[in-house]
């Protein structure tokens, strides 16, 4: 319970600004239980002063103060219910704000850790959950308890002894309910688990259209989904097949409780009531339990188990909010991995690159290294290439020079700084790196160039794209660099989004420059013509090229030769062609290719 109200604690920090309305909405809500429980006896006084006066103006006072309370409580409930949907709606809003800006600072690791449709699950469904159960916290939980306690003792008020038929049908009912909602609780515990995966199946499926659609899977991922939905569909109906009980047993205990109070009502009525010679003509004179009585009692009883009912739900839902709630809070309690430190180096001096003896591995449980023991330094100006079979370690070793997962032993270098102690955004800002993945997002051409410098004037983006071979085809467009780019730069070839992702990196004006097999989908000419760019135009910036073809590394300055994580050679492309049996295998095997 303790973690629980931490949970929620945490979760309320995010009200803000709405506080004001999140503090009206109870004094509300108090105000229209408080109408809505007197209305009743109210009633009772009008209906006992009709029956004893024959005079219609003195029913005056007693209507008049009935419609006062009617308008307040109708008031207090259309104020109360405007305030609440602000305070929630705006919970949600820096909520997921909150989460947003979390999820940002993040490293590769923590994003591994909950995975991509975990957490858009935790951004949309969860918080969607907390939003709701916050509204039902300010005005439902506070209205049902608040309308329980008031129709009891006005029941009792009212009644007298006739009220104590609620309190043994209250126990009754109050354990039936908490049975179905225990029984219905844990399988919606589960639905979360299947909201992930739906979500997993939705993202893969998107993102990888293109592939299904040249395979021909659009049956197997019809089905996946499929499969999936159905799950958490029979889930959610197993589910509210136990909560269908519970309106069948409360129209029951409703009945037998108006049963009751009119069964026993009647019985004190007869043998309570007088019949009186008044004014010449005889009347019924009632004791202490009249129609009026009945009446209102009927109606506490109605307000009475209708509170059981929605407590019932509201426990349940709030059950169900607890573990978004959780879900929430893991991710606010998640710690970057990779964080600036206190004092940070705010300035990288040159674009010299050391690694040394650097071992690493994505996972601390994972048996096997991914590198290991690497030594190797770069100078500043020197155009690096980097060889090696798929899983030869090519990508994390790269990965490491901006930081974007830290070493388990050893330590890299960036102007002979330990890139632990440089601050994330100038270490990043200095070492560019243009990932395998490569990502147009959705705007103008000239937007995407300006995610490296977003004071970059025209002539400077032009400048990026000659260098990178770009000039030519973004001409061509008609809109030239107001061409819009769809999301993922779908409507662009695949070289050019790599040409265009170079340039944006260029724009950043790094110390070094990484480039991640980011030539592959470019042609042989074009992809010298970028080299020499790159070699003429920025000759100060450090160049390491991760490659699958030694054309677009053999002008290096040195090569690296990785295989199964740890550094096999190192040399020119003559050097290595003239003693490494891996470089040789790769050199003829892409040469005798090319010769057929």
């Amino acid at each position: 319970m303790k973690k629980a109200w931490k949970e929620f604690s945490t979760i309320l920090k995010s009200v803000r600004e709405y506080k004001v309305y999140a503090l009206l909405t109870p004094l509300f809500t108090i105000g229209e239980v408080a109408m809505e429980c007197v209305i009743p006896f109210m009633m009772t006084l009008l209906i006992e002063k009709m029956r004893k006066s024959n005079n219609p103006t003195a029913l005056l006072p007693i209507a008049g103060i009935l419609i006062a309370m009617v308008v307040f409580s109708l008031l207090c409930g259309i104020f109360g219910g405007i305030f609440a949907s602000k305070a929630s709606s705006g919970l949600a809003k820096n909520l997921r704000g909150d989460l947003y800006r979390k999820i940002q600072s993040f490293s590769f690791a923590n994003i591994d850790k909950f995975s991509a449709s975990s957490l858009v699950t935790r951004m949309t469904t969860d918080i969607n959950n907390a939003q709701m159960s916050f509204q039902m916290s300010i005005r439902i939980v506070i209205r049902v308890p608040l309308m329980f306690i008031f129709s009891v003792v006005m029941a009792f008020i009212t009644g007298g002894p006739l009220a104590l038929i609620f309190i043994i049908i209250i126990p009754i009912v109050g354990l039936a309910l908490l049975f179905l909602s225990k029984s219905a609780f844990p399988i919606f515990m589960k639905v979360f688990k299947r909201y992930d995966a739906l979500n997993e199946s939705v993202n893969e499926n998107i993102s990888g259209i293109r592939t299904v659609k040249s395979y021909v899977r659009e049956d197997y991922e019809i089905k996946k989904f499929k499969d999936t939905s159905d799950s958490l569909t029979k889930d959610f109906v197993k589910a509210e097949k136990i909560l269908a009980y519970i309106n069948p047993l409360m129209n029951t205990a409703i009945h037998i409780s108006n049963l009751l109070v009119l069964t026993l009502g009647s019985y004190i009525i007869s043998k309570t009531a007088n019949r009186v010679l008044k004014d010449g003509q005889f009347t019924i004179q009632y004791g202490s339990v009249g129609v009026e009585t009945l009446s209102a009692l009927i109606t506490y009883g109605i307000q009475i188990l209708s509170s059981l009912m929605i407590l019932s739900m509201i426990v349940v839902s709030l059950t169900m909010s607890m573990e978004s709630f959780r879900r929430i809070n893991e991710v606010f309690e998640e710690k970057s991995t990779i964080e600036s430190p206190e004092n940070a180096v705010m300035e990288v001096p040159n674009g010299d690159v050391e690694f040394n003896n650097v071992s690493f591995k994505y996972s601390s449980t994972a048996e096997k290294e991914t590198l290991s023991d690497i030594t190797l330094k770069i100078k500043a100006g020197q155009f690096v290439g980097i060889l090696g079979s798929t899983g030869s370690g090519k990508s994390s070793l790269i990965n490491l020079i901006s930081r974007l997962y830290d070493v388990d032993t050893g330590e890299v270098l960036v102007g002979d700084i330990n890139v632990k102690n440089y601050d994330l955004k100038t270490l990043r800002d200095n070492v560019a790196v243009v990932l395998q993945n490569n990502v147009l997002f959705s705007g103008t051409i000239a937007e995407n160039l300006r995610w490296g410098n977003k004071f970059a004037s025209d002539e400077e983006l032009k400048e990026a794209c000659e260098i990178v071979q770009a000039e030519e085809f973004i001409e061509s467009f008609p809109e030239k660099y107001n061409t819009y780019i769809e999301q993922g730069g779908t409507n662009v070839s695949g070289g050019q989004r790599q040409r265009l992702c170079i340039a944006r990196a260029i724009l950043k004006s790094p110390k070094v420059l990484v480039l991640d097999d980011s030539t592959s989908a470019v042609d042989t000419k074009t992809d010298a013509l970028i080299r020499n760019g790159l070699k003429n135009r920025i000759p100060n910036t450090t160049k390491i090229v991760v490659a699958q073809r030694i054309s677009s590394i053999q002008d290096a300055d040195f090569i690296v030769v990785m295989d199964n994580g740890k550094i096999n050679a190192i040399g020119t492309h003559d050097e290595l062609l003239a003693t490494n049996t891996i470089y040789q295998e790769v050199y003829y095997t892409q040469n005798r290719r090319e010769g057929n």
